[in-house]
């Protein structure tokens, strides 16, 4: 990649952590039980702040757009999964054992501190995540776009993961996408954030091979993986002053918002599954 650059930053013996997302049971989930189980300094991450999940939207208009999405077989589907999970977290956290069903449940076996909040904007959020004395927020499907007071506030700002090499598929779900245009590859990309969407600098990128039949549920969970090993990588490299960050390739870029229940049907036509 062009214009190289080894980040201004010098090593750091403790890296103080932030992570912000969005309620998913099913796959960030299993990006930060992944990530948790291998990170060597747990007492570095300050807590996970979990915003509500799609943002602004509201109650009616997500469970609309899911039924659009997943059609009724599997949107009933995936609400027997939901209550399941949260059934099972219930049941799991008060056996105290290591088999995690929701974010929540996964960080407060490992004694994390759990933040639900959906105003990370706020001047009253911000005040409170400055006596935390952040050097790095993490976002991992954060749902709000970051203020610049925000991306401000850590010592070494903030960073993104994405699940395509950008600047291809930005925007939201990058693995339908990839799959609806019959890609061979996808990709991971974790990046600086500025105040544009999946924009930055580019930390770490790395190419994922789409396997023949494979379905969007599938690739999801193993790009997760794939994903958490990646973010290890970059903040190894974050913590030791190595990493580097890079302007984005000269490639065309483009930009994609959620699949409407068209697209959907067009994927399937294609021969695509979502499970």
């Amino acid at each position: 990649m062009g214009n190289n650059q080894k980040l201004k930053l010098g090593r750091r013996d403790i890296l103080n952590i932030l992570f912000i997302t969005q309620r998913d049971p099913f796959y960030t989930r299993i990006f930060f039980e992944e990530f948790l189980k291998r990170y060597p300094n747990l007492e570095e991450i300050k807590g996970i702040v979990i915003c509500k999940t799609m943002g602004k939207n509201s109650l009616r208009k997500m469970v609309g757009q899911m039924y659009d999405f997943y059609g009724l077989k599997d949107f009933l589907r995936m609400g027997v999964r939901f209550i399941g999970h949260k059934l099972l977290a219930k049941i799991c956290g008060f056996l105290k054992v290591a088999k995690f069903y929701t974010i929540e449940q996964t960080f407060r076996y490992h004694n994390i501190g759990v933040i639900k909040r959906n105003d990370i904007n706020s001047t009253d959020f911000l005040q409170e995540m400055a006596g935390k004395d952040l050097d790095l927020v993490v976002s991992v499907a954060a749902p709000k776009i970051f203020k610049k007071a925000l991306l401000e506030l850590p010592r070494y700002g903030c960073i993104n993961i994405h699940t395509a090499k950008l600047p291809k598929y930005r925007g939201m779900m990058p693995n339908f996408w990839n799959l609806y245009h019959d890609e061979k590859n996808t990709g991971i990309t974790i990046h600086t954030m500025d105040e544009k969407i999946d924009a930055g600098k580019i930390i770490l990128q790395k190419e994922v091979a789409i396997k023949e039949g494979e379905s969007l549920d599938s690739l999801t969970k193993r790009t997760k993986k794939i994903g958490a090993e990646l973010m290890l990588e970059t903040l190894r490299q974050i913590k030791g002053g190595e990493a580097r960050y890079s302007d984005y390739p000269k490639a065309e870029s483009s930009y994609y918002s959620f699949p409407k229940k068209e697209d959907v049907r067009e994927l399937r036509r294609r021969g695509k599954r979502i499970f």
